[in-house]
């Protein structure tokens, strides 16, 4: 069966229930998309944490190497990595107990999706979180 994103009233309810989202490639770079993504969702009230081992703070969080040294619980995994990672990140999330897992924009991976699905989350896969947020949430 050919994947589906959850309807805009389903990620709106997603986006409402969000307390952690960790941010799984979140570079440290401030002209990176995924740092002025997870600046303005920070701007908006999310908590963000950072998920990149090659920094120890991002944004004035500290940062993890993965999401299992992540000490508590996260509800979405939002993932700006290559699509050939995101099968991997897919299944550090299932270990995690995260809800949903989040491939942003022209990020697009099935098997990542299945792996998700199977380990009972939601998968959300070629949206960006920030526009989501806009027009679900906000309504702008």
């Amino acid at each position: 069966m050919a994947f589906e994103n959850p309807s805009r009233e389903q990620i709106a309810e997603i986006l409402r229930n969000a307390g952690n989202i960790a941010v799984v490639g979140l570079s440290d770079k401030t002209d990176r998309t995924s740092y002025m993504v997870a600046q303005a969702m920070q701007n908006r009230g999310y908590r963000i944490i950072p998920v990149n081992p090659k920094a120890t703070e991002i944004l004035g969080e500290k940062c993890y190497p993965s999401l299992q040294d992540i000490p508590e619980q996260v509800d979405i995994v939002n993932v700006f990595r290559k699509s050939e990672y995101c099968a991997d990140v897919a299944r550090e999330a299932v270990k995690i107990g995260a809800n949903v897992l989040w491939l942003q924009l022209g990020i697009i991976n099935e098997e990542a999706a299945d792996i998700a699905k199977e380990g009972g989350m939601i998968a959300i896969m070629d949206r960006c979180i920030k526009v989501e947020d806009s027009i679900a949430v906000r309504g702008n």
